[in-house]
């Protein structure tokens, strides 16, 4: 099943030809033999007016990705207030189409999230905002059913006399079942809370508010996730909240898609100082969150996870040592490989900067510097497209350089990862490599060994004629169940041209070599 899931993917990576040269960073990740190899690509500038253009802070993603259509929305103000705006690519950020004004009235239209569920054509996006054209800040919400081409019409979520604002936005299911569910801040109740709301018919209609928070102090920036199925998820919510007498991380979960939640909240940080503006993800029953902390005297980016779906909490764990000042952070996971995104001011501005951890957040790797510019880059999302360890990343921020605020792009079709992965516990028997898969391929596949024994190991890539177009693996490797992405890059990072190429292993005594096909 996973070979043919993968040839039927090779159609739609067929016309890609990817020209540009790319970076090539190298993340070292603790208590993992080797180096993992991360290219980032170079920034995209996704918009060119005269007014401000913003992304959220970190509670609301401003990317989603569908295998390879990306969905980007902002905050705009080229019109004389700020208006929310889409852009798409489908070809996984290489090229991308014009920018989609989605509101347009007089009033400010502001935090937009955004969230897809199915695969293209069909796949249906969804994004929610905060509008002031009823005369306070009220929720609204806009689909498109077909990948992003067209547009359906507004749809005010709440309805009442005191402000709703920072909505986060996740889709559970696809086609044609999938459950829409929004957080957002309120103030109905005299002070801030948190509420929720769901939609069990991809966006076609709502269900009733639920007030999620119940205290007399400010309860504030939720953000949302959800494992699975559409009808029996498990819904996983986080915000700050300041009930005892400083911001805390707080937590809450529904294990029925929705429709009942945990009486008692649950408090994820405690110390005097203020743990503010957390993201959460959720794979399988892992559960991620992030935020920024200042218990160091400077805010730091901290990590907390659950590896029973949020019944308990690992300890807190700090992703960076205290530098200047490092906020919003961002987060998202695909299969074990969590992915975070900040800006940080260490190098003297703001700055985007990146982590990863390849074992479900155990470890982590080295802080990784996406932008380099004399301005400020700010506001960073992420998001993944794919399955690991194939799945490419994608980060948009908002970025001066230009003198006003634009949004920039930056992709990693290799964040889940080139190197070595191990994928079984178990020590094999005897030596063995596999065939690659997708075969033919385009641009990157996947190459499976094993080895019985701790041995010193190569892997090499030859073309045609028994030239080395790259070393993917040449260092001492542990017995296990391994395998390696090649990115169709040769070592100088530049792509090679479509052939038949050949890998070759050489591990103490055994050697195997296997052919492949890579068509651009």
């Amino acid at each position: 099943m996973k070979l043919l899931k993968y040839i039927k993917n090779i159609k739609d990576f067929k016309f890609k030809k990817i020209i540009i040269i790319r970076m090539i960073i190298f993340i070292l990740v603790f208590n993992t033999s080797p180096d993992i190899i991360a290219q980032w690509e170079p920034d995209v500038r996704l918009t060119n007016a005269a007014g401000d253009s913003y992304t959220s802070p970190n509670n609301a993603w401003c990317v989603a990705a569908s295998r390879d259509t990306v969905h980007v929305v902002w905050q705009d103000n080229r019109d004389g207030n700020p208006e929310i705006y889409y852009k798409r690519s489908t070809n996984a950020g290489i090229s991308w189409g014009a920018d989609t004004r989605l509101t347009n009235n007089s009033a400010v239209s502001t935090y937009p999230s955004v969230t897809v569920s199915g695969s293209p054509p069909l796949a249906d996006v969804h994004v929610v905002w905060t509008d002031t054209r009823d005369g306070n800040d009220e929720i609204y919400y806009k689909r498109s059913t077909n990948a992003g081409v067209s547009w359906g019409a507004d749809t005010q979520l709440t309805n009442n006399t005191s402000s709703s604002f920072d909505p986060s936005v996740i889709v559970s299911g696809s086609l044609p079942m999938a459950y829409v569910h929004v957080v957002w801040t309120d103030e109905r109740d005299g002070n801030l809370e948190i509420y929720y709301k769901r939609s069990t018919d991809r966006g076609i209609s709502w269900g009733p508010d639920t007030r999620l928070t119940n205290n007399p102090v400010f309860s504030y920036a939720p953000s949302v996730s959800v494992s699975g199925s559409p009808t029996t998820g498990v819904v996983h919510v986080v915000w700050m909240d300041n009930r005892d007498g400083n911001y805390e991380i707080y937590y809450k979960r529904s294990t029925d898609a929705g429709v009942s939640w945990a009486t008692t909240d649950t408090r994820l940080t405690s110390n005097s100082a203020q743990s503010w503006y957390p993201s959460v993800t959720v794979s399988g029953t892992v559960v991620h969150v992030v935020w920024m902390d200042n218990r160091s005297g400077l805010y730091d980016i901290y990590y907390k996870r659950s590896t029973d779906g949020g019944v308990s909490w690992g300890a807190d764990t700090q992703l960076r040592g205290s530098y200047n000042f490092s906020k919003f952070p961002s987060v998202t996971v695909s299969g074990s490989v969590v992915h975070v995104v900040w800006e940080d001011n260490r190098d003297q501005n703001y700055e985007i900067y990146y982590k990863q951890s390849t074992d479900g957040g155990t470890n982590w790797g080295a802080d990784t510097r996406l932008t380099y510019n004399s301005a400020m880059s700010r506001f960073s999302s992420v998001s993944v497209s794919g399955s690991p360890p194939m799945a490419d990343v994608h980060v948009v921020w908002s970025d001066y350089r230009d003198g006003n605020s634009e949004i920039y792009y930056k992709p990693n079709p290799t964040g889940n990862p080139i190197g070595i992965i191990n994928i079984n516990s178990e020590i094999p028997k005897d030596f063995r490599l596999e065939q690659n898969y997708p075969n033919p391929f385009n641009p990157k596949t996947i190459i499976k060994f094993q080895i019985p024994n701790s041995s010193d190991l190569k892997l090499i890539i030859f073309d045609i004629l028994g030239r080395e177009v790259k070393s993917l693996v040449n260092e001492l490797q542990d017995a296990g169940y391994k395998e390696v992405i090649w990115d169709g890059n040769d070592k100088n990072g530049l792509s090679v041209s479509s052939g038949v190429y050949f890998y070759k292993i050489e591990a103490g005594t055994f050697t195997d070599i296997k052919k492949m096909v890579l068509i651009r």
